[in-house]
């Protein structure tokens, strides 16, 4: 009797050393790997619907090629993403954005929205997380807070690259800023109004509603400004062809330069009959920059979307680069990926990139294009330059 028992409690022993070493052999597994224990929660808001949908499938687009590009990169964490639809609503976001924080999430990226970026970036603060804004292009995020960063570009890019293509001289002494009544529409009267304004160049203002259908009676407006030039800033995608065909059929285009961006792929067709030996400023094209990074954008499109990047698809590959760099030189604490973000040089698609540590302002690469003939009767655009980022720098606007 004993001695079975003493060979019972051998063979238990046995089994709990060998089961022991089986959980520490496993445990060392996820440590040395990093991918089961630091999974990381990070809350992508975006336009998924909406006025904005078209540009948030492709900050979408980006930020997953984003994730494909930088697995394994990001110091044994990986990122694990919700995706909220923000609706192009702001209502919607905020709501969003303090249901995930409230469950824990300390990083929060995405929007195409200006709004509703100029709304988020102060609940970040607040709770002390970090976000990152997406295509959101309106000045007044740079240098809003510490926990606020951007993606994208910024209005004053915009304007700066169009002022390298048209000096103030160029354009006659009368600017009609064509725009929606949006964050987005001011802070386009402002940049202008700010880089040709003082020049000798007058600035004023036409603004329509954001999503208005019939827009003949704002290009009747425009047409009967006896301005010399036209800045066209739009963002809403479901009502952007119907705007450039109310400029046609007003013949704006006949009475004054049109100095505006290209849009994303579905505009060309639509803005190409106005703009014919128009150079346009332009936030990206695919087939503007070269270099390695923007070649697996590219290919990861190819393979996983059946087409080629857009407008904004960079700005959600960023996204995806800086939650990573963040991540893997600040871990979880939201202080030090602040301070790893802040003055960070890298290869983005576009080209290099900084984060300018002062404002966080994203010091990077415009481009210049021309919309030309191609086949079928569509419009494709030809490069004609590229900008350094220097060229279009904004100026420092420090933390309020």
């Amino acid at each position: 009797m004993s001695h079975r028992w003493t060979r019972s409690t051998a063979l238990l022993a046995a089994t709990v050393l060998v089961a022991t070493a089986l959980v520490g052999t496993a445990a060392a597994r996820v440590d040395a790997g990093g991918a089961a224990s630091k999974s990381v929660a990070v809350a992508f808001i975006y336009p998924k619907t909406g006025g904005l949908a078209a540009f948030g499938q492709e900050e979408l687009d980006g930020f997953q090629a984003g994730l494909a590009y930088t697995s394994g990169k990001c110091g044994g964490y990986t990122i694990k993403p919700t995706y909220i639809d923000d609706a192009t609503d702001p209502a919607t976001a905020i709501n969003a954005f303090k249901n995930e924080v409230g469950q824990g999430v300390k990083i929060v990226a995405g929007t195409g929205s200006s709004g509703i970026a100029l709304q988020l970036g102060p609940l970040a603060a607040q709770n002390n997380v970090l976000y990152i804004s997406g295509a959101a292009a309106a000045d007044a995020i740079t240098g809003l807070n510490r926990n606020t960063f951007r993606a994208g570009r910024q209005t004053l890019q915009d304007v700066l690259d169009a002022a390298n293509i048209f000096p103030p001289k160029s354009t006659g002494k009368k600017i009609v800023v064509f725009a929606e009544d949006t964050a987005f529409g001011a802070g386009n009267v402002a940049a202008v109004q700010a880089v040709f304004g003082g020049r000798g160049v007058t600035v004023s203002k036409i603004l329509s509603p954001f999503g208005a259908a019939d827009l003949t009676p704002y290009a009747q407006q425009l047409k009967n400004s006896n301005a010399d030039a036209a800045f066209v800033a739009w963002a809403n995608t479901t009502n952007a062809a119907a705007m450039w065909q109310s400029l046609e059929q007003q013949g704006v285009s006949k009475q004054m330069t049109i100095v505006t961006g290209l849009a994303n792929r579905a505009s060309y067709d639509a803005i190409g009959p106005l703009v014919q030996g128009v150079t346009l400023l332009s936030h990206y094209v695919y087939t503007a920059p070269h270099n390695a990074v923007n070649a697996y954008l590219i290919k990861w499109m190819a393979k996983n979307r059946h087409a080629v990047p857009d407008l904004f698809t960079p700005d959600g590959f960023v996204t995806a680069q800086m939650i990573c760099r963040a991540l893997a030189k600040g871990g979880t604490n939201t202080s030090k990926q602040i301070s790893a973000l802040e003055g960070w040089q890298f290869l983005a698609p576009k080209g290099k990139q900084r984060i300018r540590p002062q404002d966080h302002a994203m010091l990077q690469p415009m481009f210049q294009v021309q919309l030309v003939p191609g086949a079928g009767g569509h419009f494709a655009v030809k490069v004609v330059k590229t900008v350094s980022p220097g060229n279009v720098q904004p100026p420092v606007t420090p933390f309020k």
